[in-house]
Formats: structure tokens, sequence, C-alpha cells
């Protein structure tokens, strides 16, 4: 009997650009890297390469370095947060116009987003972008309690990306008290105090854009049902009809 050859898997050939904050959009309190880190395989999973680059004025448009590496992507991910904003540190918010329009221009153009944690505190200088998510965290208004072990739980069961999923444990977060608009459909909440506040959310358009609160840190990664909500968070982005 002769031998069978082996063939490794097909190479994905759908992409993934995953956009991490750094300077103007990084943050002491974040590891956005390490979280770039923990959603490689689980975007390789669903099909996608994933490409992975610190934001910069020139890194999206025409001429792009991301635009050269990866062409129209198949999923945006947005892993980023508030920063230092000063002209000096990092150029100005007019340097920083057309990366955001080209970021708008992309999801307008039907590319899926998925934004995660600290991106609802991101991009101030982009009055779109809480638009684009569908909310966003308010500064004196939005909070979390200290880290530590937290229930999200589904509010909408009937949904591809929830249905049949069970309440989520992680060690993470509860952001609380998020400007969310009343159009987004609220996938997962979590209560505290016995009030219960949207986390992940489906932004009502234009787009299909996702907001996820969760992942502080690589701890909240840890937690199986936190990575099966991604999977099926960023297979819903990139199967569903449109």
């Amino acid at each position: 009997m002769g031998h069978q050859q082996l063939r490794a898997p097909a190479a994905p050939t759908r992409r993934a650009l995953v956009l991490v904050g750094r300077g103007r959009y990084a943050d002491p309190w974040h590891d956005t890297a390490a979280t770039a880190g923990r959603l490689h395989p689980l975007l390789v999973d669903a099909g996608l390469a994933p490409a992975v680059h610190g934001t910069a004025p020139g890194l999206l448009g025409p001429d792009g370095l991301a635009t050269r590496e990866v062409g129209r992507p198949d999923l945006l991910v947005v892993v980023a947060g508030t920063g230092r904003v000063d002209p000096g540190f990092d150029g100005d918010d007019a340097a920083w116009s057309g990366f955001h329009a080209a970021l708008a221009g992309l999801v307008a153009d039907g590319v899926p987003l998925l934004a995660l944690h600290a991106s609802a505190n991101a991009f101030h200088d982009a009055p779109g972008w809480s638009r684009l998510l569908g909310g966003r965290w308010v500064d004196d208004v939005s909070w979390h309690p200290p880290l530590g072990t937290a229930r999200f739980d589904v509010a909408d069961p009937e949904h591809p990306v929830t249905a049949g999923l069970g309440a989520v444990e992680a060690v993470d977060e509860q952001y609380l008290d998020l400007d969310v608009d009343p159009a987004a459909h609220v996938l997962l909440t979590t209560r505290h105090e016995g009030v219960d506040h949207p986390v992940v959310w489906v932004a009502p358009g234009p787009g299909r854009v996702v907001y996820d609160a969760l992942g502080h840190d690589v701890r909240s990664w840890a937690s199986p049902g936190r990575r099966d909500l991604v999977r099926r968070t960023v297979r819903w982005l990139v199967d569903a009809p449109g």
C-alpha cells in the first residue's frame, strides 16, 4: 500500500485588519498588543488571516501601509483606547482626519467592524465614531467596579451570535452606564446592583458593526465563554448575508 501524502491546510483567503492603539490611542491601563495576540488564533479559527497594525495617521487610504498589505479587508477589528493627545506628541487632529475618514469609508463600503473594550473611549477626535459604534464611554458618567470575576448574560437568545451561548464568566471589568444608542441591538448585559447594563451590541448602522465591552486584559481571554463569544461574533460579522 502506498503512502498517502499529507497536505497542509489551505491558507486563509480572507483577511482581518486589526488596528491596535498606539500613540494617542494607547493608554497605560490596557495592553492592546497582548489583546491582539489573544485575538489572533480566534480570527484564524474563523478562516481569517490577521494583519496587525498600530494606529498611525497614514495607515489607511489608497497609499497607506495597511492598504498596501491587506487591500480591502474582510473584517476590521479595533483594539484602542484614549491616550496622550497633543500635537507635539502624535500629530494634531487634522493629521488624523484621513485615518478616520478611511476607517469610516471602509465600514460604509460594507467591511464589518468589531470594536473591543476601551475602543468605546477612543477616537475622540472623530465625531462619527460613537455613531458608528452605536454608543460610547462618557467621561464622569461611565465607570466600572474593580476588576474581578464578572458575569455577562445573554440578552437575545435568538440572535445568531448568542443562540446557544450561556452566560459568560470572566475575570474582567464590568463597563457600566455607557451611552448606548436606543436603536442598538443588545446581545449581552451585565448586572450591577439590580440593574442590567448593555455591554455587547450590534450597532444600528450603517454597516455591520459589533461593540464588545469585554477584554480588559489577557485574563479575560482565559475564559472559554469569552473566547466562544468572540468566535461567534467574528463568524457572524464575516459570514452573515448582507
